[in-house]
């Protein structure tokens, strides 16, 4: 009797244990695709080191939808005044771009297109620009390089600039910040006295829900980008931004 108890009990448990495994639930499939947007605000907007807004407040925000195959679109968009500066009408900046993403190895890579455009510039010289990039990245380290295959923001006879940017993101162990060197290379082809580098450090923090904040300090070594006033606009500068993603 004790022989056939115990043997009952063993095949309970077994069945019950089978019964548990096949009750787990099962892990939903990845999306085949993700659409997300944002929507920000900075106290300057500084790209690749130059203040595209006078050194005022910008309001931006943009969409992006990836393929788990690796292909992505997207656009960005952000108020600007550097146009108006120059005589034109445009406002605002709007950016489209596409690509694809992949690894090899331990190798992450990101290859693309991306147009700027500057509705109703009016500028005698078109400031809208087509950069081809690709980008590896390795470890926190990231390394990109993007050319020109149009005249570059403005410049006539600017073809073929290109720009080589080195970054890389350190998690601080503090308070969830992570810390994000940057150094890049701006080649105006033509225009040696507006040709530059570009430097950052940037102290980001995710709060979560989508909600992110920076505060970066930036500079250039180039003192030929003046605003109406003759403010120098890549002058070293303090520059805070929020982001919310959903």
């Amino acid at each position: 009797m004790k022989v056939k108890t115990i043997a009952l009990l063993a095949a309970l448990a077994a069945s019950g244990g089978a019964f548990a495994q096949a009750a787990a639930p099962v892990p939903a499939p990845a999306p085949d695709y993700t659409l997300t947007f944002n929507v920000g605000a900075v106290s300057d907007y500084r790209y690749r080191g130059i203040s595209q807004s006078r050194k005022d407040p910008a309001v931006q925000g943009g969409a992006d939808f990836s393929h788990s195959s690796g292909f992505y679109v997207g656009t960005w968009a952000s108020s600007i005044k550097w146009i108006e500066d120059a005589g034109g009408d445009a406002k605002a900046e709007v950016d489209l771009y596409g690509g694809y993403k992949g690894t090899v190895g331990g190798l992450a890579y990101d290859v693309g297109v991306l147009r700027y455009q500057y509705p109703r510039s009016e500028l005698a010289v078109s400031p809208n620009t087509t950069e081809l990039y690709a980008a590896g990245t390795f470890g926190p380290a990231t390394l990109k390089y993007s050319h020109a295959v149009t005249n570059l923001f403005g410049f006539d006879d600017s073809e073929n600039s290109y720009y080589l940017d080195l970054s890389a993101t350190f998690d601080t162990g503090l308070w969830g910040l992570t810390l994000t060197p940057h150094v890049g290379y701006q080649k105006v082809k033509n225009y040696s006295d507006f040709s530059y580098t570009d430097y950052s450090l940037t102290l980001g923090k995710d709060f979560g829900n989508g909600l992110t904040a920076t505060a970066a300090v930036v500079d250039t070594d180039n003192d030929n980008y003046r605003g109406p006033n003759g403010e120098n606009l890549g002058k070293a500068s303090v520059v805070v931004g929020v982001k919310y993603t959903f």
